[in-house]
């Protein structure tokens, strides 16, 4: 049996363009031996191994409001809080421990009380994939263990590592606009431009070279949409699938090798 995995970058609501990705591997008959995920790829990846389809995933997500401003609780410290994420993880993954899910999972996360890495790939599922999505500065951070966790994309948006070496072949799914036309920032540029463009200009060096670790990756171009802008979700999710289907030769090859 060919072992395929998928690696799932974070980009906000962009990673509505994963479910599309996901929407066509179902089409084809395609499940991943292994998932790797971070932020956004990490709640998509989560809610696909513990059994829900890609459409059902993108209702229960715009519905819950996690990506956008709304139906988010201001902390009195200045942060939104995740407990709405982890409400929504409870109610519809009742499966608890990563080794509950239909695959092998693995969340990335930043430890950023010792300024490194970390992945997850067993015990308990909930606190990982929430502290892998808590977006620094904006959301409050997740403490496990004696470490503090926020987003796993700042230090790792593009986590292939746990799965070089496990699977054949390793699809690349990435919604955050590193191939595409550089845009002008707007006027007024404003908090949410300011942090989103500092964000991709960290973390794109450390992405390039890890997507070429990859047998193929799909890059989707998703540059007109901010990270939040949650309205978007059903534009985000068929351009993804679309994207996808365009690569559906290079998919079938790889079956075949």
């Amino acid at each position: 049996m060919i072992k395929t995995g998928l690696v799932l970058s974070g980009g906000g609501v962009r990673g509505f363009a994963h479910l599309g990705l996901l929407k066509l591997l179902d089409e084809m008959g395609i499940k991943p031996y292994a998932i790797s995920g971070v932020s956004a790829g990490a709640i998509a990846g989560a809610f696909y191994l513990a059994g829900h389809s890609p459409e059902a995933i993108l209702r229960i997500l715009k519905q819950n409001g996690y990506f956008g401003w709304t139906n988010l609780l201001w902390k009195k410290d200045g942060f939104f809080s995740m407990q709405p994420l982890m409400r929504t993880l409870q109610q519809y993954i009742p499966k608890e421990r990563f080794e509950d899910l239909a695959a092998r999972f693995f969340v990335t996360a930043t430890d950023f009380t010792h300024s490194k890495a970390i992945t997850f790939s067993s015990g308990p599922l909930y606190e990982p994939v929430v502290a892998s999505a808590s977006v620094p500065v904006v959301f409050a951070p997740v403490k496990i263990g004696d470490s503090i966790l926020v987003d796993g994309g700042l230090m790792n948006n593009m986590p292939v590592e746990p799965l070089v070496g496990l699977c054949d072949h390793i699809i690349g799914s990435h919604v955050n606009k590193l191939h595409q036309q550089p845009q002008p920032m707007l006027n007024p540029v404003g908090k949410r431009n300011i942090l989103e463009k500092c964000f991709h200009m960290a973390i794109s060096a450390s992405v390039e070279a890890r997507l070429q670790q990859c047998s193929l990756y799909i890059e989707p171009d998703l540059h007109q949409f901010n990270m939040f802008d949650v309205s978007k979700a059903d534009e985000i999710f068929n351009i993804g699938y679309i994207t996808a289907a365009r690569l559906r030769p290079q998919l079938e090859k790889l079956l075949l090798v």
